[in-house]
């Protein structure tokens, strides 16, 4: 459901009913300290309290993690929700009526919602009724292949809510409409019955299968996967989409496995229903399915929520349609992986077989070891790439040599590119090591071949040597840019009557915050009314709203003991932040114009040549009357 964007006056009117204490308490045991409340932090793990709750600010923050906000934000990373999802259960639990923006969209609204919630209760109510029918003699044979085929154990089997479709075309509908009373439209929109293509009347879409409930993160029944106990195709069969179910944005156990991924800070993805399954019921509680098809970047994003150091592990099968679908699944979140976002391994099991095969012959600990020692993706591609290839012939080799240079050519680390040429170049010296570095060599001028450079006259050498300056060098000044800029904003969030001065000091020296995150910051903050009195508060609104990543600012927000201590210094320190964003400015405008007139021909472009010289060298004459300027030691300050 595309939720219309709500009314501020319902997002204060949740943020003032919810009280964040009430809100918290319900997941961390709170103890009262001073006016606040602290205990240990659910964000990661700590042995002393750290997370402090504070209810006249109606904000918590955790000074281990970082992590903090207000309710809203609170729920919505515990839960992994978003932002009008929230608002609207908050909403519904403390009777705020909802608004939108727009007064005509209410009505849809409301009508979306109650369709939502009558959708999640017949899938609730049909969850229920296929796992009785399991428990009844028609469902002796689905039981019988739960404990004897899949080697379950009936609080497995209850676990993940197991059932059976009895074989009858009409034995749900007429349950669930005719007992039930529930409208034959919203039983259609759950995807649980199909109109008659003829004669009029529904009938059941899942008949004499085993059923597995599909739930959301929130353990919710939102769709059902039916495997087959004949010879009937397909072997299994999946719930349309729906408006509460969409294939490629779902995982199957999620909600199962969100607290292992947390806590093991690794996700394992399996193919099918079962070896998810199976690996929960011997206690390995981190893995999910794919529900059958290539894993999406949407579904990649999802596990990657629950995971710090974004740890995937790919357990797909090992014949040719599993090796397939892996690298389908690469090709999804390819460009992730090539920038570190995800650190990606695939683990193929012996003899090609499932997790769920694998674990009837061998124990839990065998199967933790193979995805302890699981290859990273990159490795298993170029083993993909070499295997049956013969690289003694001349085709082979060329062949394997061009797809390794495609793969190479990707890595957008240097570091790790580097140690991937000279793995490749092992592999193609064929153990001769005196061909390493030949192969090496050919490697990268493949990779990156060398481009044409303009040769400058000596005299311009010369003229002005090699053309460096006094000062620190880039990353520095970066580093310290970076802390300048968070200064700034910090004072002018908590300190109001310094608002106006780092307004024009910025204007008059016509500075911009280089930083992508500062930046957008500072443009909300710009854009908010100047009457607005929580200006924390209404910031934090909008990130929630437009799902922007409020960690990488919320510190901000807070200030620690040595802050309180640090803002009656605040003239000091906005001068001083103010120097160092003004000096990495001349800097980069020093570069940028040094630049321009090395790649200049003095012969060719004589005028353009010396507007350039002058223009930089102007530039390294104001770098230099800064740098001596700036004794101050702004990193005290920090």
């Amino acid at each position: 459901m595309q939720i219309p964007r709500l009314h501020p006056d319902t997002i204060e009117e949740v943020k003032l009913r919810a009280d964040i204490v009430d809100v918290v308490s319900e997941y961390v045991v709170l103890r009262k300290r001073g006016k606040d409340f602290v205990g240990l932090c659910p964000f990661h793990d700590e042995k002393s309290p750290s997370f402090t709750v504070s209810q006249t600010k109606q904000m918590y923050y955790c000074f281990g993690c970082q992590a903090g906000g207000n309710a809203i934000k609170f729920v919505m990373e515990l839960g992994k929700r978003s932002f009008p999802d929230v608002v609207l259960d908050l909403a519904r639990r403390y009777q705020v009526p909802v608004q939108t923006l727009e007064p005509e969209q209410r009505q849809e609204l409301q009508r979306q919602l109650s369709l939502r919630e009558q959708l999640y209760e017949v899938l609730a109510t049909s969850a229920q009724f296929y796992q009785h029918a399991l428990r009844q003699s028609p469902g002796q044979q689905a039981i019988q292949y739960l404990q004897s085929n899949r080697k379950l154990k009936e609080e497995t089997i209850q676990q993940f809510g197991l059932g059976y479709a009895p074989a009858g075309w009409e034995t749900l509908y007429r349950y669930l409409v005719e007992d039930k009373h529930y409208p034959a439209q919203i039983l259609e929109k759950a995807g649980l019955i199909k109109p008659r293509k003829e004669g009029g009347g529904y009938y059941d879409v899942f008949r004499d299968r085993l059923m597995i409930p599909i739930r959301d993160v929130q353990g919710r029944v939102i769709a059902f996967g039916g495997r087959t106990l004949t010879d009937e195709q397909p072997k299994y069969l999946n719930s349309p989409e729906t408006e509460l179910f969409s294939k490629g944005k779902t995982l199957f156990a999620l909600d199962q496995a969100k607290g292992g991924i947390s806590q093991l800070d690794q996700a394992v993805v399996v193919e099918g229903y079962f070896d998810a399954i199976a690996l929960h019921a011997v206690g390995i509680n981190n893995a999910v399915a794919s529900l059958g098809t290539a894993l999406s970047l949407e579904q990649v994003r999802l596990i990657l929520r629950y995971t710090e150091s974004k740890q995937l592990v790919l357990n797909f099968d090992a014949d040719k349609a599993g090796t397939n679908a892996t690298e389908r699944a690469i090709g999804e979140i390819a460009e992730l992986a090539y920038k570190g976002e995800v650190q990606l391994k695939i683990l193929n099991l012996p003899n090609g077989k499932d997790a769920d095969e694998y674990l009837h012959s061998h124990t839990p600990e065998d199967y933790g070891e193979l995805l302890k020692n699981a290859p990273l993706w990159l490795d298993w591609q170029i083993q993909e790439i070499i295997k049956d290839r013969d690289l003694k012939q001349a085709t082979d080799f060329q062949q394997v040599t061009q797809q390794l240079v495609k793969l190479l050519k990707n890595i957008a680390n240097s570091d790790t590119r580097n140690y991937y040429v000279s793995y490749c170049a092992e592999i193609l010296s064929l153990g001769d090591t005196r061909l390493i570095p030949l192969r090496v060599e050919n490697l990268l001028t493949q990779i990156a071949p060398p481009a044409a450079t303009y040769s400058k006259p000596v005299s311009a050498k010369k003229a002005w040597g090699d053309g460096k300056v006094s000062h620190s060098p880039l990353p520095t000044e970066r580093s310290l840019l970076g802390h300048a800029e968070a200064l700034l904003l910090r004072i002018y969030l908590h300190c109001p009557e310094q608002r106006q001065a780092i307004i024009d000091e910025l204007e008059e020296r016509d500075l911009q915050f280089s930083l992508s995150h500062h930046r957008f910051l500072w443009q909300q903050i710009l854009d908010t009314p100047v009457e607005q009195v929580d200006l924390i508060s209404t910031l934090e609104n909008i990130y929630l709203e437009l799902s922007e990543d409020l960690g990488l600012v919320s510190h901000l927000f807070h200030l620690n003991e040595k802050w309180k201590i640090e803002i009656p210094r605040t003239p000091q320190v906005v001068q001083a932040a103010i120097a160092c964003m003004d000096l990495v400015m001349l800097e980069k405008r020093y570069r940028h114009f040094l630049e321009l007139w090395q790649q200049t021909d003095p012969e060719t472009e004589p005028e353009r040549y010396q507007s350039y010289y002058q223009a930089f060298y102007a530039e390294k004459i104001k770098l230099q009357k800064i740098d001596r300027q700036r004794l101050f030691s702004i990193t005290e300050l920090l």
